[in-house]
């Protein structure tokens, strides 16, 4: 009976679902949204690694810290604060990466090889530890030695996005690059990264050139963009940055009452921070969609007003012949619901094929809770607010309503 109304006033209920449809595709394009780039970002931070903890002199990149004059001032990081965090119990690993690609005006060095130059290559001095830290695997060639880096070999390792840029159509080990005075010989490839949003169409930070550290000291004495990889023994990460970052105090003389005036960043912590910024824009979102179903519901409970109006005679009779109050309040929530719920059916099919959409420019995913969650708050708007209008009808007086015209 609930269907066949609904179906005799087609328009008038198609135009009540919109408001129910508009939420609920607001919170599955939303919720794919998020749960799609989380899922990715996720991947992309801990492709560096659960276990790694970076140590830089500055906040990372986008910190007012970074910026102030405070910051600017402290202590360069040395090798001797790596060799130092490698005695501690609780790391594996501890290794400095020097970033050389500005020079000492702050311009980017030139990298040239097989007749192209490019601007947009990271320059990093490694030690060869760097190999067993598990953050980047050769694939072709081979890293380069301690002898290598003791007697300033000019001998390079490539990412596969910086042999793909110079050496497109071969092999690049054997092959030479230059940066200024220097002629290095690639002698090995890095595993091609796995592509994610985040680095779809060739991120700069994928062309890098890693050279012996000793070699990147003497082509930029002056470079202070020296950050520690250092490797926590397995769970053991959190007891590692308690021990790192009371040797760096001591090492730095910070004291008690002073802030560390250094950085230690892992994959939980770059995660908890984009979590933080998705959790904002989820809140702002969902509330925006709330205030969507809310009208809808409005919507709905006017609809479900005028319903009982024009069908006052129709009430009447269906009581004089036996129905209950019961039976009255029922047929009226069940139209009520089943409008709700179609409108949500709708959002939900607009929403998967918007999700499908977006999904070729971007991470998306529908998360299994949102349909549910969806279809629920869809029924669940028209059990609230089709609540009146069906108690409404329930009070009828029989005799009242069938004399009604």
């Amino acid at each position: 009976m609930a269907r066949e109304t609904l179906w005799a006033h087609k328009l008038r209920a198609c135009l009540t679902m919109v408001g129910i449809a508009v939420g609920v595709w607001t919170v599955i394009t939303v919720a794919s949204v998020i749960s799609g780039v989380d899922t990715a970002v996720r991947k992309e931070i801990e492709f560096f690694g659960t276990r790694s903890i970076i140590i830089s002199k500055h906040q990372p990149s986008g910190s007012p810290e970074r910026l102030s004059g405070a910051a600017r001032a402290r202590k360069k990081l040395t090798e001797e604060d790596a060799t130092a965090i490698m005695q501690l119990p609780t790391v594996e690993l501890a290794v400095p990466l020097l970033n050389t690609k500005f020079d000492r005006w702050g311009r980017r060095v030139l990298v040239r090889g097989n007749g192209k130059t490019s601007a947009t290559v990271d320059l990093e001095g490694a030690l060869p530890e760097y190999e067993h830290a598990g953050v980047d695997f050769i694939s072709e060639g081979r890293y380069f030695t301690k002898f290598e880096n003791d007697t300033h070999q000019e001998v390079c390792v490539i990412s596969a996005a910086a042999a793909d840029a110079f050496f497109p159509f071969s092999s690049p080990v054997g092959e030479t690059l230059e940066i200024d005075n220097l002629r290095l010989r690639v002698l090995g490839v890095f595993e091609k990264r796995e592509q994610t949003f985040l680095t779809q169409g060739g991120s700069p930070n994928d062309v890098v050139v890693q050279f012996p550290l000793s070699l990147a000291r003497r082509f930029q004495p002056e470079a202070e963009g020296l950050v520690i990889l250092a490797i926590a023994r397995p769970g053991q990460v959190e007891g590692a940055k308690d021990q790192i970052a009371d040797l760096l105090r001591g090492r730095r003389q910070v004291r008690a009452a002073q802030r560390d005036n250094f950085s230690m960043t892992t994959a939980d912590g770059l995660l908890t921070q984009f979590r933080s910024m998705t959790v904002a824009v989820a809140i702002i979102t969902f509330v925006i969609s709330s205030i969507a179903l809310v009208i809808g519901g409005i919507g709905v409970m006017n609809i479900m007003l005028v319903s009982v109006t024009e069908r006052t005679r129709e009430i009447g009779v269906r009581k004089a012949v036996g129905a209950c109050r019961r039976d009255i309040l029922r047929q009226f929530l069940i139209e009520a619901m089943m409008l709700t719920g179609s409108g949500g059916m709708i959002g939900l099919l607009v929403g998967w094929s918007t999700t499908l959409a977006i999904s070729t420019y971007m991470p998306s995913e529908v998360p299994a809770w949102a349909p549910v969650a969806g279809l629920t708050t869809s029924v669940g708007v028209g059990l609230v607010f089709g609540l009146w209008p069906a108690w409404k009808a329930a009070r009828l007086a029989p005799a009242e309503a069938i004399r009604c015209e």
